[in-house]
């Protein structure tokens, strides 16, 4: 037996009807989907019928973890890497084994699907020919406020995540340190409530103030 392949398979960030047919055959036909939410991922797999073993994998096990999927895909078999959501190794620990599988010559290949940043970017209406995606900010204040401040020269749209219980600090800052600037804010997108407010920093802090962040966001700043 030769060395098994890794997969790395985007899955929904919402609708579970946003799947390929490739990524349905290769989730069904290999030996193992590692996992970052093993609930999230059985609804996947329950859904579409398919029987293959689960096993986590995350932030917090991924060295321990990524180790013994090594010594699987080693041993001839092959595994399918996805995430919470979306492309695995975005804004997630999948980076960790896609790196430590290419470090130890094992074969990997991508089968793709959907991002949260890219569907927000193109909801959003800013210019998307040039971008910075940053992902999540860091969640203190002053760290946050400084990595604004450095991306505050960019000549680019710039894309961000955040969760609800940080989104109204978060844009806070961006108004303290960027200026009011025009931005579009969308959350659960591609689901039932998807949402997506544009407008100036203040009146989109103001109606968050008023309304209570739900779901997760994604943060599409404008040019200055």
């Amino acid at each position: 037996m030769g060395i098994g392949t890794l997969y790395i398979v985007g899955t929904p960030i919402g609708n579970l009807k946003d799947i390929t047919l490739r990524a349905i055959d290769t989730l069904g036909q290999v030996s193992l989907i590692a996992a970052e939410d093993t609930r999230r991922t059985r609804n996947l797999t329950t859904h579409y019928n398919i029987k293959t073993p689960i096993i986590s994998y995350y932030e917090y096990n991924k060295l321990t973890r990524g180790d013994y999927l090594i010594r699987l895909l080693e041993e001839g078999k092959d595994i399918a890497l996805v995430s919470d959501s979306g492309m695995p190794g975005i804004s997630d620990p999948g980076f960790h084994i896609i790196n430590l599988a290419m470090k130890n010559n094992i074969p990997v290949t991508v089968i793709p699907g959907p991002t949260a940043f890219t569907a927000g970017l193109v909801l959003s209406g800013m210019p998307a020919h040039r971008f910075a995606f940053e992902g999540f900010l860091p969640p203190k204040s002053t760290s946050r406020k400084n990595r604004l401040k450095e991306l505050s020269g960019e000549d680019k749209t710039i894309i961000l995540y955040e969760s609800p219980h940080r989104l109204i600090k978060c844009l806070a800052d961006i108004e303290e340190v960027m200026g009011d600037r025009v931005i579009a804010v969308a959350r659960e997108v591609t689901k039932k409530f998807e949402e997506v407010k544009r407008g100036k920093v203040s009146e989109i802090l103001k109606f968050f103030t008023e309304h209570k962040p739900r779901g997760e966001f994604v943060i599409v700043i404008g040019k200055g």
